[in-house]
């Protein structure tokens, strides 16, 4: 259960600035202290909007990833350039970025740069906050890398990466890292017409080394790539077999769902902590503090409140500044109303 009931916070990823954006498409007009230099004020940038929200935890906000999942093959060896994208204009979509064939066997010589990220966020954070780092898991690593004669299939490519996201966790906890996000969307938005035993398996032997040595939990959403859902929306077919994942909590997207399915975190509560995405981070509407604290309300229907954190569904990181900003401030506001009526401190 958690030391601060009703807490706050995050799922990993925050908007880049305006700058980074633009920087981030011109890198060969700067040099390598200049680009280690846009990335911590931008990882400063992040802290500052997470801790004036006023949430218990916050992350690095992900500076330095150029996107959540991809960025971490520029770490993984074995791999060939990807393949040209099957389409460049209109809706956003998958086809509109290629797949990376893979070439040699996978390896990570480096790491996946979690550990540096979170050093970083250590060493800038102020004292307060619980700092979060988050990782994606091995199945959705896989997700756009194209099997080969070695790994046959998607669930070969996962397997090889295992031990690799395994390594990751366990340098992270070694540098001092309390709260673990494992980040397996890919999971929920394929877990009706998967075997969903296998992902509980596959799950568990990647955390096996870190169980009860940090705060770990994993995200299921189902996806937000341009700010569009990607999988089957639909938390039945994960639950109960999901239970089984050796974890402290488990983050629900709630928000953009309407809130459909609440019913599943008196399930979740029951055997594990439950965060609650009540941030619509795909809807420009921002939610007001007494917004907010309705639906903390009906949470506390549903769990209690010990077992409860509350944060967006999904990464921020597809929402415009202006409007991530407020949603944040107006989540944690809420969060405080109700805490207040119940006499939390």
């Amino acid at each position: 259960m958690h030391e601060q009931p009703l807490r706050t916070t995050v799922i990993g990823s925050y908007p880049f600035p305006s700058w980074l954006e633009y920087a981030s498409q011109h890198l060969d007009q700067f040099g390598v202290d200049e680009i280690a230099e846009m990335q911590e004020d931008a990882v400063i940038c992040a802290i500052h909007d997470q801790t004036t929200a006023g949430l218990d935890v916050i992350t690095d906000g992900e500076q330095t990833r150029l996107d959540f999942n991809l960025s971490f093959y520029g770490f993984l060896g074995g791999l060939g350039e990807p393949e040209t994208s099957r389409r460049n204009f209109g809706p956003p979509a998958h086809d509109q970025r290629g797949k990376h064939p893979i070439v040699a066997e996978l390896t990570a010589p480096r790491g996946l740069g979690v550990v540096e990220e979170f050093q970083r966020l250590q060493r800038l954070a102020p004292a307060g906050p619980t700092l979060k780092a988050s990782v994606p898991g091995p199945y959705t690593l896989s997700g756009r890398l194209l099997p080969n004669a070695q790994y046959k299939d998607r669930y070969a490519v996962t397997e090889a990466l295992v031990p690799i996201v395994r390594k990751e966790l366990e340098d992270l906890v070694a540098a001092g890292c309390k709260e673990l996000t494992v980040d397996e969307p890919s999971m929920s938005c394929y877990a009706y017409r998967e075997d969903t035993a296998r992902f509980v398996d596959i799950f568990n032997r990647t955390v096996e080394p870190v169980v009860g040595k940090c705060r770990l939990s994993t995200h299921l959403c189902f996806g937000n790539f341009k700010g569009h859902a990607v999988g089957y929306r639909r938390y039945a077919p994960m639950f109960p077999a999901f239970l089984d994942m050796k974890l402290d909590e488990i983050h629900v997207e709630m928000a953009s769902r309407e809130f459909a399915e609440i019913e599943i975190i008196s399930e979740i509560a029951r055997h594990r902590d439950v965060a609650v995405g009540i941030i619509d981070v795909k809807s420009y509407f921002v939610e007001t503090p007494a917004v907010i604290a309705d639906r903390v309300r009906l949470c506390l229907q549903h769990a209690p409140a010990d077992r409860l954190a509350f944060a967006p569904d999904c990464g921020l990181s597809q929402t415009a500044r202006w409007a991530a900003k407020p949603k944040l401030k107006n989540m944690v506001a809420g969060v405080h109303l109700v805490r207040r009526e119940l006499g939390i401190a």
